[in-house]
């Protein structure tokens, strides 16, 4: 499958966490959330207009805005 962002995943999905981009401080935040290259994250719900999202990754919810999950690149799984 071709790599995404975690913003663009649908609802439900699955996918593989490649790469974490955005400036430093950003960076920093969303490891420390556990959003590790290698690491599998679900799609589990978006808000009615669609942002925040809400993401599985090891096993808890953890809410993101969209402008965040646009820097979490991803490759989704079957």
């Amino acid at each position: 499958m071709a790599p995404s962002t975690l913003s663009s995943l649908g609802v439900g999905r699955k996918a593989r966490i490649l790469e974490v981009g955005g400036d430093a401080a950003l960076q920093q935040r969303l490891l420390e959330f556990g959003l590790l290259p290698g690491v599998e994250v679900r799609l589990v719900r978006q808000a009615p207009l669609g942002d925040p999202i809400e993401i599985e990754v090891l096993g808890y919810s953890l809410s993101l805005r969209k402008s965040e999950a646009a820097h979490v690149h991803v490759e989704a799984l079957p």
